[in-house]
Formats: structure tokens, sequence, C-alpha cells
């Protein structure tokens, strides 16, 4: 949770110096409001939380939600949730007018260095121009199956993205079919928005992208430790490469 707040931070305010970004009593808001539902992030924040304050909490995020003039996300991190209150998750949930989206995990591993990344069928190269930068965002859109102009309004233009974060396109001859980005976060690699173009799935160029954005960014900087949060198509990807799954998590949008 907070490797997801510090980063998002940066991020939001990249696609937006003006963002809502803020962190109230248990709810971090990180906030773009922009097309790109993934730059429009909500996320409860307190360890422990019991079922009274639970329901609060949720109807607080869904009303920040509503104000909003583009949809996002509640990224609700299951085991802050204490016992009593995950078995009433999904009714508080509904009650507060939200609807499941998709369930997702977190994961961390004391895994690097990696040896230097190979695949077959595919090089690798940096995004460093705006060309890349948009093969990058199409590719994270028709992964989520997202329009593409709404993943181009979140990335475009981002100089972030091409100089501070380790951002790698995985090419099949010329045309870009994966990519994976790893960026510098409170002394660990955060692994960020991979994608693979659904036509070319079930290959291993998810897994061999993220391995090169790893192995760069901890060149890099150092960092030994990563950490990701795995949507269930990534899920069986990343401990190949040495994360650990410690954290169940759900996606929430408003219904």
């Amino acid at each position: 949770m907070e490797q997801l707040a510090t980063v998002w931070r940066t991020m939001v305010l990249d696609r937006d110096a003006d963002a809502d970004v803020r962190d109230l009593p248990g709810i971090a808001v990180r906030w773009a409001d922009c097309r790109f539902a993934f730059w429009n992030c909500v996320t409860l924040t307190e360890v422990g939380v019991g079922a009274a304050l639970l329901e609060q909490r949720l109807a607080e995020a869904a009303d920040i939600m509503r104000s909003k003039e583009h949809p996002g996300f509640l990224w609700l991190f299951e085991d802050l949730v204490d016992a009593g209150a995950r078995a009433d998750l999904a009714a508080a949930a509904e009650r507060a007018g939200l609807a499941h989206a998709f369930p997702g995990t977190g994961m961390a591993g004391d895994l690097l260095p990696l040896p230097e990344p190979a695949h077959p069928e595919l090089t690798f190269v940096r995004v460093r121009t705006d060309e890349q930068l948009r093969s990058y965002a199409d590719l994270n859109s028709r992964a989520y199956g997202f329009p593409l102009e709404h993943g181009r309004d979140g990335l475009a233009g981002s100089a972030l993205w091409k100089e501070k974060v380790h951002a790698y396109l995985g090419l099949r001859g010329d045309v870009p079919v994966t990519c994976a980005g790893a960026v510098e976060a409170d002394g660990r690699l955060f692994v960020v928005l991979v994608a693979t173009d659904p036509r070319w799935e079930r290959r291993g160029y998810g897994e061999a992208v993220t391995r090169k954005a790893l192995h760069e960014g901890a060149r890099a900087t150092g960092l030994t430790r990563a950490t990701l949060h795995a949507t269930v198509a990534g899920a069986p990807v990343y401990p190949r490469i040495g994360f650990e799954p410690n954290s169940p998590l759900h996606f929430y949008s408003l219904r």
C-alpha cells in the first residue's frame, strides 16, 4: 500500500501537476482525473480496519470517486482489513455503491541482480522517444481493454517515463509486442504497467521484458528488492522471476 501511494504520487503529478494528491484520514487520493483509469486511484491506508470503520471509509472513498469527471479505481489491500470486516467486505462495498472490478495480488522479493535477460524472439529497447512512449501506452490499452486514446492520455509526452522510469519495449522485428517498467521508490524498485499485446500472449514475452526492466533498474540504482501489484493474468509469471505473493488486492469501481 505504501509503495502504491509513493509511486502513484509521482505518476499522477507527472500527468498533471495540479492533480488531486492528498493523504486524508485513512485514505490516500492519487487522482489525475484523466482518461487513463489507472492514474485515477484512491486506496485505504489504515491497518486493522474493523467493520464500522470500513463502512465509513468505503463510503468516503466512493464519494471522492463520484466527485471526479473520469472513472478510476479504489485499490483495497485485503490484509489491512481485520478478519471480521473482511467477511463482510463484498456487502460493505455494495452498500457504498462500489462494484468489484477485478482482483490482484501484491508481491515482493529480494531477487536482484538478475542475469542479463534474453528471449529468442525479442529485442529490447528502452523508451526514450514520444513514439516509443505511445507504443508503450497502446500496449497497455490493448492488454487492459482501454481505448487507445485513454492510454495515450495517461502517458503521452511524459518526461518522467522517458528519463526516470526504466521502461522497455519488447520488439518482434520492428513491432512492439510487450512492455514493462521499473521505477525507484523508497529503497526498492517498483514494477509498473507490464503489458503484452493479446495477440502475442503465452510466449514468455511479459516475463522477459519484466526481467529486462528489473535488470536495468537494478544496474542503474544498486537496489535489490522489488515490489509489484499483479493482475490475475500476470500473477503466475512473477514467481518465476522470484517474487512472492504477500497481499490479496481488490479493485473497485463505482456501480
